[in-house]
């Protein structure tokens, strides 16, 4: 075993970087042995340097990020500060200064992934990113090098917990999206400002990643469809119920049949009940991928957290450090492909729609006929009414989402319909 050890800069100090610097502490010697090598932390960067930091020699604190990295000794960075900037910035420092870089930043990775790659490259470093998917899920690299003579058709998951946590919420004690939001914010699970979980941002930075490793081919942020999970109603999971289903929101990105382009989405779904998804609870994740070769496989754990994170940190750590001790690299970015990312109009599935229409004769047979007119084909409806009001509920077979969307603007305009209650895609059929 080399005795020299290899040095490492830890940026940004929080509930992940203070768990790294605990494992790193507490496991040096397994760590050690697991390298080939001692693991040194030699720098922490932080914004608040007088925060009293349990475990972490406070002379290794700095608030000069850039200068630690510029020092001259540091081996390996590792990147939990999270964002665009300074998180960019630093992570293009460290490769000009030869130091290859483990980080967790989803935001950072789906908007400019392949600069970054492209720049690790070109510095002959390693760009390591599991934890910024779905925690301590095996994730990234299973798909980036157990899977990697494979072709990957399709990948649906759950991955975002603050939102699996509400929405099971809502499934097993039927309570309201504000209520169950309360809960997931008082024991945790959401951030006082929960906007990038229930809007679907930060599952939609998770996709993008996900897609450019499952097919070989760049996907950024703006490429992937976004739909949030706030407008989820208790009348919903009633529906859902009926039919066999529960509701996730999920990551969908699918492979054309042609092959000749792909697909990113975020969006609420129903889900049959018998599909492994549907049993996802709490704030745990799971992703679901279909391949040619190896068939249909499920990743499942805790997805966030402190602890979770860290292990996936610090798994990459392990593997970056392998690397400079072979002078080698791992697998960077693979987008051969260069397939086009088709947009949303053109998604083919099934849809429930629930309408609020006038309760007398000849509804049903207008609805049926604007389905129809926009070459929508229904499933199966089902209608009650009370005192002149009526609701309707139709499924309908799959269907291009554009063709769906002029259904809905021309049901809209029917002087029968009342309103468009609520409209969710059916998936996992």
């Amino acid at each position: 075993m080399r005795t020299r050890p290899l040095k490492v800069a830890l940026l940004g100090c929080g509930v992940v970087g203070s768990e790294v610097a605990r494992i790193m502490t507490t496991h040096a010697d397994d760590l050690a042995q697991r390298i080939g090598a001692p693991v040194e932390l030699a720098g922490v960067a932080v914004r608040r340097p007088s925060k009293v930091r349990e475990g972490i020699d406070p002379s290794l604190v700095t608030t000069d990020a850039t200068a630690l990295l510029k020092r001259g000794d540091i081996d390996i960075a590792i990147e939990v500060i999270g964002g665009i900037e300074p998180a960019r910035t630093l992570i293009t420092t460290a490769f000009e200064h030869g130091i290859s870089v483990v980080s967790a930043n989803k935001a950072l990775l789906a908007q400019d992934g392949a600069a970054l790659h492209a720049a690790a490259e070109q510095h002959g470093l390693d760009l390591y990113y599991e934890a910024a998917v779905a925690g301590a899920i095996p994730l990234v690299r299973p798909m980036r090098e157990s899977l990697a003579g494979d072709k990957i058709n399709r990948v649906m998951g759950i991955v975002n917990g603050t939102t699996n946590f509400i929405l099971d919420k809502m499934d097993s004690t039927g309570a309201g999206y504000q209520e169950a939001l309360d809960e997931a914010t008082a024991l945790g699970y959401a951030e006082a400002d929960p906007t990038a979980d229930v809007e679907g941002y930060d599952a939609a930075a998770k996709a993008a990643i996900l897609a450019g490793i499952a097919f070989h081919t760049r996907v950024r942020l703006d490429d992937v469809y976004r739909e949030g999970m706030t407008e989820v109603s208790a009348a919903d999971f009633a529906s859902a119920k009926r039919m066999g289903c529960t509701i996730k929101l999920l990551a969908i990105l699918e492979r054309a049949a042609d092959g000749e382009s792909v697909t990113g989405r975020v969006h609420p779904a129903m889900i049959p009940l018998s599909h492994p998804l549907a049993s996802v609870r709490e704030a745990y994740n799971a992703v679901f991928v279909e391949a040619e070769a190896a068939g249909q496989l499920m990743f499942y754990g805790p997805g966030a957290g402190g602890a979770p994170t860290a292990s996936a940190v610090l798994g990459d750590l392990v593997a970056v450090a392998r690397n400079k001790l072979a002078e080698a690299t791992g697998p960077g970015e693979s987008a051969y492909t260069q397939l086009p990312v088709s947009p949303m109009g053109e998604v083919v599935t099934r849809y429930h729609i629930s309408l609020d229409v006038a309760d007398k004769p000849g509804v049903l047979a207008q609805v049926a006929t604007t389905f129809a007119e926009h070459g929508v084909s229904i499933d199966t409806v089902r209608q009650q009414g009370k005192d002149g009001e009526a609701s309707l509920v139709v499924v309908t077979h799959r269907a291009p989402d554009a063709a769906l969307s002029g259904t809905v603007e021309a049901l809209r305009k029917l002087d029968t319909v009342r309103g468009v209650a609520s409209i969710m895609r059916v998936e996992g059929e």
